[in-house]
């Protein structure tokens, strides 16, 4: 009779990732809602990089690296929703902008630098 059934030691039981997700996101809307450029880069970069860590580490995307450059057109994108809204409005949200497409920007470059020079990141055994 074993004492765990169904549990293998081949399995990883918890995975890192939804702890960065969950920092991440409060982080991002903090900055991104008042304007705090740092805090909306910083959390912006550890909630997507967090989310391509949990597509790479379930075998939805082939590598990392991809994922974080499909994520960064997304941010570019709502950075863009609110450049648009701000020349529609009258309201202050270029800041707010500027920083979406920023780490938009940071995370394509990071993508596509790290999909180009980090190839063989797996450990050899």
């Amino acid at each position: 009779m074993d004492e765990n059934p169904g549990v293998s030691e081949g399995y990883r039981v918890a995975s890192p990732w939804p702890l960065f997700v969950a920092l991440g996101i409060p982080i991002a809307e903090i900055g991104i809602l008042f304007g705090l450029v740092p805090l909306a880069v910083g959390g912006l970069l550890l909630f997507c990089g967090s989310i391509a860590g949990i597509l790479h580490e379930n075998e939805y995307v082939a590598s990392a690296w991809r994922g974080l450059a499909v994520l960064s057109v997304f941010v570019i994108v709502a950075g863009g929703g609110l450049w648009y809204a701000d020349a529609a409005t009258e309201s202050d949200l270029l800041v707010r902008a500027y920083s979406m497409i920023g780490t938009g920007v940071l995370l394509l470059l990071a993508g596509v630098g790290g999909e180009l020079f980090a190839r063989d990141t797996e450990p050899t055994v």
